[in-house]
């Protein structure tokens, strides 16, 4: 009994390794199945992917070159305009630098003219002269001032221009002569030594310039000057200011022209400054001629108002005594219906043939 039991358990462990050997042996066919199916999945899948990547990469290298050839195209477009904008540029610039240079040239020419016009002193003379008539142009009336006119009885020495202010004899105009005096060459010398540095050039072109511009003062007050045909004193006009202010900044020079010449130096900001203050001068010189007619206006209507005012009188007694005669007449009208008062009215047939009768009397007298 036992041998059979332990028969049993050995033949069940046989059998039991038998078995799992089977089991063991599906499970491992399985496993292989598995994997081998697994692997080509897995095969399927890479090839798949590989496919799949290959496409892209051809994708991926399709549009980078179509992105390539856009972006060669938008540079070399914008390089091309910004090329193009840049030389259209430069050759603005290059045109604008050569009229400049044009213009330069003829600024020098000018400038070359400009100095021959200011080395001859008559030429010199003219364009002092015509800066001053510009000036009086721009300040005073055409009928307020001459030109070249002889302001000495008798003298054929004419002043290039004369304001003429009112007061003299015989209704005849009071002359302020102004003349224009241009001393270039003494002026550069001494601006030509001022540079330099050289004291005693500075000192003897500065008395060239004292003695240049007292001459030119004396003779003014010489040809132009004759009270009361003309004012007291003349004006001698610098036409720069840089001039001008050369002649100011010498001690005494002004006050002593001013005071033996009886000519004031002046430039074109303190000339203006005069010609203003006349104009002024002028305007209430009219306002008070004005104001003198206007007084002589109102004078005149109040003659002719108070002659007025007696008509009226006249107009309004007259307006009374008429308003009295009315007045009366009504009072002779109420009178006489009240001695009518109690005269019976004819009936309304009788007016009628009364009327009738009237008619036929005065139509037999008309045919009559």
């Amino acid at each position: 009994m036992a041998e059979f039991l332990l028969f049993l358990v050995l033949a069940v462990s046989v059998a039991a390794v038998v078995l799992m050997g089977i089991l063991l042996h599906n499970v491992t066919t399985q496993l292989q199945s598995n994997a081998a199916t697994q692997h080509g999945q897995f095969e399927t899948l890479r090839q798949a992917v590989e496919q799949r990547l290959d496409r892209i990469q051809i994708d991926s290298a399709a549009r980078l070159e179509q992105m390539r050839q856009t972006v060669d195209e938008k540079l070399h477009a914008t390089l091309e305009k910004r090329l193009s904008d840049s030389f259209r540029q430069v050759s603005e610039r290059l045109e604008l630098v050569h009229k400049g240079l044009g213009e330069m040239q003829a600024l020098a020419s000018g400038v070359g003219d400009l100095k021959k016009v200011l080395a001859n002193v008559k030429t010199r003379g003219v364009l002092g002269e015509a800066q001053l008539g510009a000036l009086l142009e721009q300040v005073m009336a055409p009928e307020q001032y001459e030109r070249n006119v002889a302001t000495r009885p008798g003298s054929r020495d004419r002043v290039e221009y004369a304001i003429k202010l009112p007061g003299g004899e015989r209704g005849q105009p009071v002359r302020l002569p102004i003349d224009a005096k241009f001393p270039l060459e003494d002026f550069q010398r001494l601006q030509e030594a001022l540079e330099r540095g050289d004291l005693a050039a500075v000192e003897a072109a500065g008395k060239a310039l004292e003695l240049r511009v007292k001459l030119e003062a004396k003779s003014i007050a010489e040809k132009y000057l004759e009270p009361p045909h003309t004012t007291e004193f003349a004006l001698l006009y610098l036409p720069f200011e840089g001039l001008f202010a050369e002649v100011l900044r010498r001690p005494g020079l002004f006050e002593q022209i001013q005071r033996e010449c009886r000519v004031t130096v002046c430039g074109p900001t303190n000339l203006l400054a005069y010609l203003n203050s006349l104009q002024m001068g002028f305007r209430t010189l009219a306002i008070q001629q004005r104001s003198s007619e206007v007084w002589t206006v109102l004078g005149t209507v109040k003659a002719e108002f108070g002659k007025f005012a007696e008509t009226l009188a006249n107009t309004k007694r007259q307006l009374q005594t008429v308003a009295n005669s009315i007045d009366q007449a009504e009072v002779r009208t109420r009178q006489i219906e009240r001695k009518l008062k109690d005269v019976e009215a004819l009936p309304e047939s009788e007016g009628k043939v009364v009327r009738l009768a009237d008619g036929l009397s005065g139509r037999s007298d008309t045919s009559i």
